[in-house]
């Protein structure tokens, strides 16, 4: 067997958290079966570095792109894979070898009006369709993802393999002292904050975060900032507009990409973590901050909850005085931090990047079996 993956997106904030502890964890457990990895030319040398039976091969056609749709098919003949791995919802359809394909969720779907146009709709929910009819296996990260999928999809539910996402084993590890205070130095991190980290797309909800940021300032805690760290802030005017709507550009900081290990010291030194997306697949840095021992406030729908569990504080994303109730709660009562700390360690432990790719390697050996 030769298992191709498409690795394109191993930078992308979500799906290139996906990719890369996918990789990691498959190359700990078989260094027996050949992988292929299409990749970008910049990332061949750290896709090379996971063993001698991983072979990079680079692609540089854009993701979403006509160009994708025959050089993807073309190179898995060339490379002679016979079973592809489709690490988003993009399965070209002259892939002709067995396939499996990872749809994370069904946000362009849900909030079309996100979109930039209505081609870009149709095309969604297009590959969407497509992918789920014609894969020989369907992963997804929660039980509210697989709804989604079958509300949009007519594919058999049993086609359809709930693999939970997980954190990253360095969320998990104590920075030393001097790493804190390097990135407490670095980012001038002196007084308390409120952080959010992810992409800022609409569906984050980072408006009406702002604006419940707001409402907690006048109750009170006018010392508290807010970080929010995300790539692509420039694309979305609106939200520095809603930062001078609230006379808020003093206490408001955006910081772009970051790496993990900068990351895992910004969720410790926070004093709460922030996530009121309106719908998400899984959402995962709400696990990162728990493994971090970060209380967390995140909304109450979609998957939030089913990763959450009791371990957080449960808001309406789409009522700003609900999310600054959420935070403020958090703030100003010990006794809460410390149970949600408690509670937050206790429940990331139960997701596994191990436990999740082993999954994924059984269920390459049972689509290779005719």
């Amino acid at each position: 067997m030769r298992i191709g993956i498409d690795a394109r997106k191993l930078h992308d904030f979500g799906i290139g958290t996906y990719i890369r502890n996918l990789l990691r964890q498959l190359a700990r457990l078989d260094r027996d079966t050949e992988f292929v990895l299409f990749s970008r030319p910049d990332d061949r040398d750290w896709l090379a570095a996971l063993g001698e039976n991983f072979r990079p091969v680079a692609e540089t056609s854009r993701n979403y792109s006509v160009s994708e749709q025959l050089r993807i098919p073309l190179a898995i003949r060339r490379e002679g894979v016979t079973l592809f791995h489709a690490p988003h919802y993009v399965l070209p359809p002259l892939v002709s070898c067995r396939s499996v394909v990872t749809i994370h969720d069904c946000i362009h779907l849900m909030f079309p009006q996100y979109l930039p146009n209505r081609v870009a709709h149709t095309y969604a929910r297009a590959s969407i369709s497509l992918a789920a009819r014609r894969a020989t296996r369907v992963l997804t990260v929660s039980e509210s993802s697989k709804r989604d999928i079958l509300r949009f999809v007519d594919a058999p539910a049993d086609k359809i393999d709930v693999i939970y996402n997980a954190y990253d084993e360095r969320f998990g590890v104590e920075p030393g002292e001097d790493e804190v205070a390097r990135v407490r130095e670095r980012y001038q991190l002196h007084d308390e904050f409120v952080l959010y980290a992810g992409n800022v797309k609409p569906h984050k909800n980072l408006e009406r975060l702002i604006e419940a940021f707001d409402l907690v300032r006048r109750r009170g805690l006018d010392h508290v900032k807010l970080v929010l760290i995300g790539d692509e802030i420039s694309k979305y005017a609106a939200l520095r507009r809603a930062v001078h709507q609230y006379r808020l550009h003093k206490y408001v900081r955006f910081l772009g990409y970051m790496p993990e290990e900068t990351l895992a010291v910004m969720y410790r030194l926070a004093g709460v973590f922030v996530f009121p997306s309106l719908y998400e697949g899984f959402g995962l840095p709400p696990l990162e901050a728990m493994a971090s021992g970060t209380p967390v406030v995140t909304s109450n729908v979609s998957s939030l909850p089913e990763v959450a569990g009791d371990a957080a504080v449960l808001v309406d994303p789409y009522d700003p005085q609900a999310i600054a109730d959420g935070i403020h709660r958090v703030l100003t009562d010990e006794g809460l931090r410390r149970d949600l700390r408690r509670k937050g360690l206790a429940r990331a432990h139960q997701f596994s990047w191990e436990q999740s790719a082993r999954r994924v390697r059984e269920i390459y050996g049972e689509v290779s079996v005719p």
